[in-house]
């Protein structure tokens, strides 16, 4: 096969210089679109307020638990020791990453961690050979509630935001919205 000869290049052997970024312009919300246009501004349906503000109050709630509960015990290790207080009896790694709606992979990293610190027991799973049965330990269970204590003393000042009745009210319509969510996965 015979070599072709080689062109010569047009731009004096110089890279070509590559088109200038341009930064695309913000857009605006529509609620501030629409005001700057004189309009009401559009809502977004209630439920998805609601899920809206749940999500965000998620975040700020963790990371401000993970802050009170920090060296000890982080936020994913007391969300499985509340699991087990709020329902008690045995869960399988499966179950518990179900439950979490995290990997087993996860699970299992968690709950080696907390075995570790002794306020879990693991043992096999009589009906299945590989599989492993997890449940709280009285260690645990006081871990869990010295976890509550430390939060209830962190959270106090909302208060001042919310009176007793008006967080019993909100806690029944968010244990129903969590009850739908939960049947509805």
């Amino acid at each position: 096969m015979a070599a072709r000869a080689a062109l010569p290049r047009r731009d004096n052997g110089a890279m070509p210089r590559p088109p200038a970024r341009q930064t695309p312009a913000p857009v605006a919300p529509p609620a501030a679109a629409a005001a700057a246009a004189g309009q009401p501004a559009p809502a977004d349906p209630l439920a998805f307020q609601v899920l809206n503000e749940v999500g965000i109050l998620s975040q700020l709630s963790g990371n401000l638990a993970g802050r009170l509960l920090a060296p000890g015990l982080n936020l994913s290790q007391f969300t499985v020791l509340n699991h087990f207080a709020r329902l008690g009896g045995e869960r399988s790694l499966v179950q518990l990453a179900g439950a979490m709606q995290v990997t087993k992979a996860a699970m299992t990293n968690t709950v080696a961690r907390l075995q570790a610190k002794g306020l879990l027991q693991v043992r096999p799973d009589p009906a299945d050979g590989r599989g492993k049965l997890v449940s709280l330990t009285h260690a645990g269970l006081a871990a869990r509630q010295a976890a509550v204590r430390q939060l209830g003393q962190g959270l106090a000042p909302l208060a001042a935001v919310a009176d007793a009745p008006q967080l019993q009210q909100a806690l029944e319509v968010l244990r129903q919205l969590r009850q739908w969510f939960d049947q509805n996965r």
